[in-house]
């Protein structure tokens, strides 16, 4: 054999590691055998390979392992006696190892993913399988989905919490967990990793999200929100949020179609099932549409968004593309160069908007005489789309249509006065 050896294991000759690092490209290619068939096989070029040599079916087959130093030598003898125990089982290891490149965990994860294309919301749908591009597929992507431990696992989702993204990797350890359980009932795997390391991550911590609670503060950010230079989209969809207290992803992805009667007496906002937040049963149901009636300055304003944003599907697009929704974090990031990092958030509207009307709906309702409770706290959970208990009410979405109407023209009265209209918003700032 060339280069000798310097050990023995049972009277074989076998290689060492440095032997395999010395290795170099000569005329011919060569082999450095190692013990039970396993070979390091070099080209004339210098490339390195771990291959074995067995026999199938009284036919000799070689299997390829991998190259070298990708595949080091105590991985290569682990290999091939994984592969000499599916033969001795009666299997063909070649074969074997093509099924395992078939089943890669990326591929098993594309595989579920697609189960879910006419079950989930296309966004929300789009957004998985992001997320695993970004996150799972670049370190366990290639690997035979049975052969992942929890040391893998953890390898991905403690990564992304050392940079903070604690609740993100709770929520991929599930979409993980779901991913080996698909493969388990394909036969393809026979534990869920994912499902064993739960508890091994940071809690993820509850809190509430930053608001303002008085309209003198409320008015204040949006007083210097449309002073600040800004997107187009960015701005009007600020001062749309607040107007409507709605949920940031519905109108990142509001349509056009969607706003309805803007020169009637009864505007509104039907917002799809598909685009609220419901189960994934619920969101295929078209009768869970959610309605918003539109005040005087929200009908302003969406009626000037729509001229200006005239060739695109999303009433507030992405900054550079008309045919992409608005950025997931474009208003975050504008309230916190607006100084209100820690203070506001986007979300952080519905809030506002329910403590503010809850305490004018309030007095006003005992400034008349009456004694308890508001009923108007009710309709303001109602207007917040929070999900209310039954059945009949779950489904009533366009209750109290009238009164919603009158507390949402009320709260923008409120929020607006003294405030530029929706049309002066995209003007150059005076200095």
């Amino acid at each position: 054999m060339l280069g000798g050896t310097a050990a023995t294991d049972w009277g074989y000759q076998i290689l060492t590691d440095t032997q395999c690092r010395n290795a170099k490209g000569k005329e011919r290619a060569y082999k450095l055998s190692d013990a039970h068939g396993l070979y390091l096989f070099v080209t004339p070029a210098g490339h390195r390979s771990w291959r074995w040599k067995y026999r199938f079916g009284g036919k000799e087959k070689v299997l390829t392992i991998g190259a070298y130093p990708e595949v080091k030598l105590v991985e290569a003898r682990s290999a091939r006696e994984a592969a000499a125990k599916d033969l001795k089982a009666g299997l063909d290891p070649s074969r074997v190892k093509k099924q395992q490149a078939e089943t890669t965990f990326e591929s098993m994860a594309r595989a579920w993913h697609a189960t879910k294309e006419k079950i989930w919301a296309t966004h929300h749908w789009r957004n998985v399988l992001n997320s695993f591009v970004k996150e799972a597929f670049p370190t366990i992507g290639h690997l035979p989905i049975a052969t992942i431990k929890h040391a893998h696992v953890l390898q991905v989702l403690q990564a992304m919490e050392r940079r903070g993204a604690v609740d993100q990797a709770h929520r991929m350890r599930q979409r993980m967990s779901d991913v080996f359980l698909y493969a388990i009932s394909n036969g393809h795997a026979e534990i869920d990793p994912a499902g064993m390391v739960r508890k091994a991550l940071a809690p993820v911590v509850k809190r509430n999200y930053p608001a303002l609670t008085s309209i003198k503060e409320a008015k204040a950010l949006l007083k210097a929100d449309g002073e600040k230079l800004g997107y187009p989209s960015t701005k009007l969809a600020s001062r749309m949020l607040a107007l409507t207290a709605a949920r940031s992803e519905a109108l990142r992805f509001a349509e056009r179609h969607e706003f309805e009667d803007l020169d009637g007496p009864r505007p509104i906002w039907r917002i799809p099932a598909e685009k609220m937040k419901l189960s994934a049963l619920e969101r295929k149901n078209p009768e869970l549409e959610f309605l918003i009636p539109l005040s005087r300055q929200a009908v302003e304003l969406v009626k000037f968004a729509m001229k200006f944003t005239s060739h695109g599907t999303y009433v507030f697009p992405a900054v550079r593309n008309p045919f992409l929704p608005m950025g997931e974090a474009a208003l975050a990031v504008r309230y916190r160069a607006l100084g209100y990092g820690g203070r506001h958030v986007p979300h952080g509207w519905r809030s506002t908007f329910s403590t503010i009307m809850n305490q004018v709906t309030e007095r006003a309702w005992r400034s008349s005489g009456h004694m308890g409770a508001s009923p108007d706290r009710e309709i303001i959970d109602l207007m917040l789309a929070h999900q209310p208990e039954g059945t009949e009410a779950v489904y009533n979405r366009a209750a109290y249509m009238e009164r919603r109407r009158e507390i949402g023209q009320e709260w923008a009265d409120l929020l607006c006065e003294d405030l530029m209209p929706a049309s002066e918003l995209l003007k150059l700032p005076k200095n």
